[in-house]
């Protein structure tokens, strides 16, 4: 089994997700997290059980208007092992978001093979209440349904970057 060594090197958190989409929720954690580490790379996987609703493209771009004004957050694409992305971006933990019970077990596995695997230890942080029932599922599923989901969504994207069918309020 492999150790972290405590250093003087930059903290570097890896925050790895689908982010399809990245939500206000997500935006929280991250700039949470930028009270604790020198720097967060945000790492957009491919899920291979989900189907994309934005392009991979889409996605970073979004993210990055999210935090363009953050020069401490970087944002990436990637396929394969997050632990190789970690070791790829001088990762000296992971970072994750809990909403509820529910995410805390699964947080707890992958967090444990993580550290098995890498040497690398998982913070939790949790969502805010004011968020903890915004996921990318609920948002994707409301788009699906003509539902306004601004509230949903960072303030600080790029409005040109949200689709305009994401605004539309059809009540049914």
């Amino acid at each position: 089994m492999k150790t972290s060594q405590c250093t003087d090197a930059p903290r570097v958190a890896l925050f790895q997700g689908s982010f399809d989409p990245f939500t206000r929720g997500h935006e929280s954690i991250v700039r949470r997290a930028l009270k604790l580490f020198d720097e967060v790379v945000i790492a957009i996987g491919v899920n291979i059980n989900k189907q994309s609703f934005m392009t991979m493209d889409e996605r970073r771009a979004w993210i990055e208007s999210v935090f363009s004004d953050e020069p401490r957050v970087r944002v990436m694409a990637y396929t394969g092992l997050t632990i190789d992305v970690a070791r790829q971006v001088g990762a000296t933990c992971f970072l994750r978001g809990v909403r509820m019970i529910q995410d805390f077990e699964t947080e707890m596995h992958m967090a444990e093979v993580n550290r098995e695997l890498s040497g690398l230890e998982t913070v939790l942080l949790y969502t805010l209440p004011k968020d903890s029932h915004v996921s990318s599922s609920i948002v994707r599923e409301l788009v699906k349904y003509g539902r306004d989901v601004t509230d949903y969504l960072p303030s600080t994207v790029n409005p040109a970057l949200i689709p305009d069918h994401w605004k539309v309020n059809n009540q049914h």
